[in-house]
């Protein structure tokens, strides 16, 4: 589900104004092939049996595979008449060749799609449009949690990808170092943020962090400068969207990412709420709360900082369970984001989707399998093997269990959809652009050489992309 890195990461190059479709301008929308990406898998055997109908469907991560391996089998089960290859790679090299099959007309039937990505397939008119394909008909928006589809929705009104799953945020931490430091789970609910003093949430990092000479954040002589263990976990990288880092924050003082839940074309961080949200946020590295910018890098994730003891608590993505699950030498424990200055935690909803080629003349068979993936049957596969929550209200609830099955309580993520309290991936033009345009911005704020109200300029810039 995820990249390596981040999986809203969006394409780094910067597109050409011309709608028409050449190999220069998918090669240049797409993400750069990374040394050592992922190498292609496929699935089963190469050829379906005499007298079926071939179809491609592509995906990139590993870690959905055996879950939509099986759900595939299923339908090739109910649906002799039609052979689904799978083929599985790693995030860059899925990006590269799946824009490098489109010029050679040579790509998938169906495959798995992200908001960064659809926009620009969009406007190529590489995929096509959803609408009128019976088997898809039949599976309206309020099948999927609420605000799924609706992302997946073009300006035209139509839908260029069924949902698949969604994703949240929430607080990862090792319980066994909040044990030690005489602390309960009960102490990291019910916390409050704001842009002022950081309210309950900053006194728990303060009260977690440690320098070298083992005084706690909260304690007289505490040294912002020589830290041993902050309060808050760093991505290596972060971007525009915030998903996993400041977005929780900005989103729960009410501001929103544009003037519209979707297809906006104005962005707003030139908000004050958004400027006192990155003053508080990137204002932690001076207190010695959060890691100083290039402290950790790739090879260092949030994950990896946990275990290591370098940080207590890191705001994570649904799509990481697992792996912190994984970390050896840690008790994975799972807490609610704190509240914001509207009175609830806020989380960034963000979710994929399967789109279908507009080159495929297999569309109709796409179109079965595809809708097959989003019925309840498929859900509920996919829930009792998924590291992530399906986008249906009965592959979630497969999924809790599944998790709560390995000792895990995901409520914390889940609850954010079933209260409502989600902001919506920025559904964009453009995102390129923005992304390239902005992270300077982030970055020069991580390194505390500008602050948030000189984000207003780079705000400028982005919005005169849409003039």
């Amino acid at each position: 589900m995820n990249s390596p890195i981040h999986r809203a990461r969006a394409a780094r190059a910067t597109t050409p104004p011309s709608s028409a479709l050449t190999r220069r301008r998918l090669l240049q929308g797409s993400a750069a092939l990374a040394a050592g990406a992922g190498a292609l898998s496929s699935c089963g055997s190469a050829s379906g049996p005499a007298g079926s109908t071939e179809i491609d469907y592509w995906l990139w991560d590993a870690n959905q595979l055996p879950a939509y391996s099986a759900a595939i089998d299923r339908f090739m089960e109910e649906n002799p008449d039609v052979f689904v290859r799978v083929t599985q790679l790693g995030w860059d090299d899925y990006w590269t060749k799946l824009t490098a099959s489109f010029v050679a007309e040579a790509g998938p039937d169906a495959f798995a799609d992200h908001l960064a990505r659809y926009p620009e397939f969009l406007k190529l008119g590489v995929i096509a449009p959803l609408d009128g394909l019976a088997p898809l008909d039949a599976l309206p928006a309020e099948h999927f949690q609420d605000g799924l589809q609706e992302l997946w929705t073009g300006q035209d009104g139509k839908r260029y990808g069924l949902p698949k799953d969604y994703d949240t945020i929430a607080v990862m931490y090792d319980k066994k170092l909040l044990e030690e430091e005489g602390l309960a789970p009960e102490d990291l609910e019910g916390l409050d943020w704001n842009p002022e003093d950081g309210g309950s949430f900053e006194k728990m990092l303060a009260r977690l962090a440690l320098d070298e000479n083992g005084v706690r954040g909260d304690e007289e002589g505490f040294d912002p400068e020589n830290v041993a263990r902050y309060g808050m976990a760093a991505d290596a990288a972060v971007d525009y969207t915030g998903q996993s880092s400041w977005s929780a924050f900005a989103l729960s003082t009410g501001w929103t990412f544009t003037d519209a839940d979707t297809w906006g074309t104005r962005f707003n961080y030139d908000d004050e709420r958004f400027a006192a949200t990155m003053d508080w946020y990137f204002g932690l590295v001076d207190k010695g709360l959060f890691p100083p910018f290039g402290v950790f890098g790739d090879s260092s994730p949030a994950q990896t900082q946990l275990q290591s003891g370098k940080a207590a608590l890191a705001l994570a993505g649904s799509w990481m369970i697992t792996t912190f699950n994984n970390m050896e030498g840690m008790e994975l424990g799972i807490a609610p984001l704190p509240s914001g200055p509207i009175g609830t935690p806020v989380s960034m909803f963000n979710g994929l989707g399967d789109s279908i080629s507009s080159q495929s003349d297999k569309k109709e068979e796409a179109a079965r399998l595809i809708a097959f993936l989003g019925s309840d049957d498929a859900q509920q596969i996919i829930g009792e093997r998924a590291p992530f929550f399906p986008s249906t209200d009965a592959g979630t609830e497969a999924a809790i269990e599944s998790y709560a099955a390995e000792g895990l309580d995901v409520t914390p993520f889940t609850d954010r959809v079933k209260n409502g309290e989600t902001g919506l991936y920025p559904l964009v033009e453009n995102s390129a652009t923005i992304m390239t345009t902005m992270q300077s911005a982030f970055d020069q704020c991580w390194m505390r050489r500008i602050d948030g109200a000189d984000f207003a300029s780079y705000n400028d810039r982005v919005n005169d992309l849409f003039e």
